[in-house]
């Protein structure tokens, strides 16, 4: 009877174990090197007809490029670090999702990290995105004029979305006008005849003199304003908390300015708990134009900053300063856009 070989440690009829098609495969199958098969493969100096034999190849071998031998040779993750100041913020968890989604059209994975609003947890998980190797970090800062920036920054491009990094040297600047914005719904309320407003800001006690809060300062003493900064959670129970605290009090501002959409919301909700009727008992304004804002009632008028145009503008910047690209411009402001509806009247 003849007898049966078997591999080692292998049971006849068992399939082998999968193995990963090498680059040095691809290119014995196409009769190439391999530096040519890899400068193939990502489409660099080779012509139309060699780019498609060889990716036609590396297709019927299944063969896949292993990111970390790719990191470890091109010295990128083609990860970039996305720090969210606050998820809690509805528009914010928007424009997150919207940079993500630019990233992914060119061929970046975004690693969103979310800080919670707190400063020292920012500057904490901006070190770890540094730590781990990240190409590039886009950040939405909790604190903006914090020190421990410059020294991120010069460890890896840094692009900043609404403040900016006044302590570091930046690879770009998204920016908000955010005085422009403030000056136009101060105004916007003062020609309603409002003359006591409360602004609701994320701001933490351990965050003062943001530029937005500086802003409300400015402009309330310029129009003759009664304005108290009011610092509120954006998490729509805490935010509906606070707001209720204000509309009870003895004697309440006739219109609240809200810095998100998402706090706004609070003070709708907290609004309906009093029987009270935003647009009628209480003029509200948010900042960012979240969808949800037009299918409230009544609507929220708030202000729109293109955030299609703000998402686009950081992932530009961001794969720029990736690829080590010269850009014309690399401070981006954007313009505020009132949009007037039925939660604000006239008193």
């Amino acid at each position: 009877m003849p007898t049966m070989w078997t591999c080692p440690g292998r049971l006849p009829g068992m399939a082998r174990p999968n193995k990963r098609t090498t680059l040095r495969e691809v290119a014995e199958a196409t009769g190439l090197s391999t530096a040519a098969v890899s400068y193939a493969l990502r489409g660099k100096h080779v012509s139309k007809e060699t780019e498609e034999r060889v990716r036609k190849a590396a297709a019927e071998l299944g063969y896949e490029a292993d990111p970390i031998a790719r990191a470890l040779a091109s010295g990128r993750t083609s990860m970039v670090g996305v720090l969210a100041g606050d998820l809690q913020d509805l528009w914010q968890q928007q424009l997150m999702a919207a940079i993500g989604r630019e990233l992914l059209a060119g061929d970046r994975y975004a690693l969103i990290l979310d800080a919670g609003g707190d400063p020292d947890r920012e500057l904490k998980l901006a070190k770890q995105l540094r730590d781990q190797r990240v190409d590039a970090l886009l950040v939405s800062p909790v604190n903006p004029s914090a020190e421990g920036w410059a020294a991120i920054a010069d460890a890896l491009p840094v692009v900043a979305v609404g403040d900016s990094l006044s302590a570091a040297r930046t690879a770009g600047q998204v920016i908000f006008d955010n005085r422009a914005g403030i000056d136009s719904v101060l105004e916007y309320l003062y020609g309603l005849g409002h003359r006591r407003v409360t602004v609701l800001t994320p701001t933490r006690p351990s965050t003062p003199d943001r530029p937005a809060d500086v802003y409300v300062r400015e402009a309330a003493e310029r129009l003759g304003l009664r304005a108290e900064l009011v610092p509120c959670p954006q998490e729509l129970g805490e935010a509906t908390v606070v707001a209720r605290r204000l509309l009870d009090g003895p004697r309440p501002a006739t219109a609240v300015f809200c810095f998100s959409d998402s706090l706004a919301y609070g003070v709708y909700a907290a609004a309906a708990e009093a029987s009270l009727s935003v647009g009628r008992d209480v003029s509200v304004v948010g900042f960012d134009d979240h969808p949800v804002s037009r299918v409230l009632t009544p609507p929220l008028t708030t202000v729109d900053w293109g955030l299609p145009e703000i998402a686009a503008e950081a992932a530009r910047l961001t794969v720029a300063a990736i690829e080590g690209k010269r850009v014309r411009k690399k401070r981006i402001l954007c313009a505020p856009r009132m949009s007037e509806r039925g939660s604000a009247v006239r008193v």
